[in-house]
């Protein structure tokens, strides 16, 4: 009983197992064996950008299918552009090294995936220009982020979310982290399962480290990328099946006191998934349980993301 509980929890959080790889420094090794300096630049200054990429067992076809590893490597491009950081690959050649990397861990579980671009350079000084380029990936078995079943008590943070003119929120920089550091640990402290940062004018961004949606009069509500969100990928999914399910569709900013009378909340990301919102700052969403919108996208969700729906099928990748 102790070693599964273990096992369980090990594997909601992340857990690297003796069989995992990754790819660093131009090959394919053991995890064990992908180790950087203390004088690593982007580990001294956070000069770096990641993704969260998951991929999802399905047991009936004894298949692992990676989401939307096209849509997550364009991004992280994007980021590289951002920072200065040039890669001599293509958001294909880094979806295939991906794909190797998970070949070679052969899980039989839902899977989290993690690459980081970074500057490498062993070197003092606080810049972009003038350093090295490096990337890496890994993957290792990865549950639940946080509760997607119960509902999450949530707290509207006195942290505000980073600005696009300080540090670029469109952006997964991995420095740019600290910001949900703060407020994640800030709700923590106070009781709540997750936190919800405004922006600088006050406006509903998004959680700490997931897109936002709710529902008001049965229209379904996410703030717009100008609101200092991450241009998140599950988000941009939602949309899909909104739209698909004809669901009205809006993407505007969002009140702080819109939070408190809305039908329906819940937050979206590679981590969170669908995670249904019922409370929010001690007020009850709805009826406080999850809201038939919230479900139906949610059932939706799941089922494609195992290659369940044909059409939702080029969401996936098969790795076997």
């Amino acid at each position: 009983m102790v070693k599964e509980l273990a096992k369980t929890e090990n594997l909601r959080r992340g857990a690297a197992p003796e069989s995992a790889w990754a790819y660093f420094e131009g090959g394919y090794v053991p995890l064990a064996e992908a180790r950087v300096s203390v004088m690593t630049h982007a580990f001294n200054y956070g000069t770096g950008c990641f993704e969260g990429i998951r991929a999802y067992w399905n047991a009936a076809d004894s298949q692992l299918y990676a989401l939307f590893l096209r849509e997550h490597y364009e991004r992280m491009l994007r980021s590289c552009k951002l920072l200065k950081i040039q890669l001599p690959h293509s958001a294909a050649e880094l979806a295939e090294i991906t794909l190797e990397v998970l070949r070679r861990c052969g899980y039989r579980s839902d899977v989290y995936v993690r690459p980081i671009a970074y500057k490498p350079d062993e070197i003092i000084g606080v810049r972009l220009h003038d350093l090295g380029n490096a990337f890496t990936v890994f993957a290792v078995p990865f549950g639940n982020y946080i509760d997607i079943e119960k509902g999450l008590k949530v707290g509207v943070s006195s942290w505000r979310r980073v600005d696009d003119n300080a540090i670029p929120a469109r952006a997964k920089i991995t420095g740019s982290y600290i910001n949900a550091a703060f407020a994640t640990t800030d709700a923590h402290d106070s009781g709540y399962d997750e936190a919800i940062v405004l922006t600088q004018d006050g406006h509903v961004s998004e959680g700490s480290a997931e897109n936002l949606f709710m529902v008001r009069d049965g229209r379904l509500v996410t703030p717009a990328g100008t609101d200092n969100i991450l241009e998140g990928i599950t988000r941009g999914a939602v949309l899909s099946i909104a739209r698909d399910e004809g669901i009205p569709i809006e993407v505007r900013s969002i009140d702080r006191t819109e939070l408190y009378i809305c039908e329906e909340l819940f937050l979206t990301g590679t981590g969170a998934q669908i995670s249904p919102v019922t409370s929010v700052d001690h007020r009850a969403v709805g009826d406080g349980v999850t809201g038939p919108i919230t479900a139906k996208i949610k059932d939706v969700y799941f089922r494609a993301v195992k290659g369940m729906l044909p059409r939702y099928r080029s969401w996936v990748t098969p790795v076997f």
